[in-house]
């Protein structure tokens, strides 16, 4: 690379001074790995917290029945997800002190605003499903041709 080139997402076109700065993309992240957007689209973007979301919609919910719902989810990955979705502000977990003890989970103020993103994926899923697995299909369909010319 040529000295004063910058390639970055803050930078896409590479050079470095001389010329008026582009202006910012609103649409664009840090993509570091402390960068804070980041870290909350790796939260709130994984499979497991979609579906607790997903899940969660208009409902309070006990740990037992939410596990029942996830199909695949282990005990351990479905606490951690709990938890880091209650630490983000997402999800409000409530004990109640009886024996034995209960405990319901159910969306914050802020969760209920992500789950109207949450379900705009869902329907897009839905309306492209049959695409995606037709482009799925025609992928397949050439690598294993690629495979086949070696």
């Amino acid at each position: 690379m040529e000295e004063g080139t910058l390639k970055s997402p803050s930078n896409p076109d590479g050079t470095v001074g001389g010329g008026a700065r582009p202006e910012p993309d609103p649409f664009q992240w840090d993509t570091r790995e402390d960068c804070e957007v980041r870290q909350i689209l790796d939260r709130i973007a994984d499979k497991w917290s979609l579906l607790v979301i997903a899940l969660l919609d208009g409902h309070r919910m006990r740990f037992t029945e939410l596990r029942r719902e996830i199909d695949g989810i282990s005990q351990r990955m479905l606490t951690v997800t709990l938890r880091q979705l209650e630490r983000d502000g997402l999800v409000l977990r409530t004990v109640y002190l009886v024996v034995p003890p209960r405990v319901e989970y159910e969306l914050t103020p802020l969760g209920r605003t992500l789950h109207q993103t949450v379900h705009l994926l869902v329907e897009w899923t839905e309306e492209h499903r049959t695409e995606v697995a037709a482009a799925r299909a025609s992928y397949d369909e050439r690598a294993a041709a690629d495979q086949g010319d070696r």
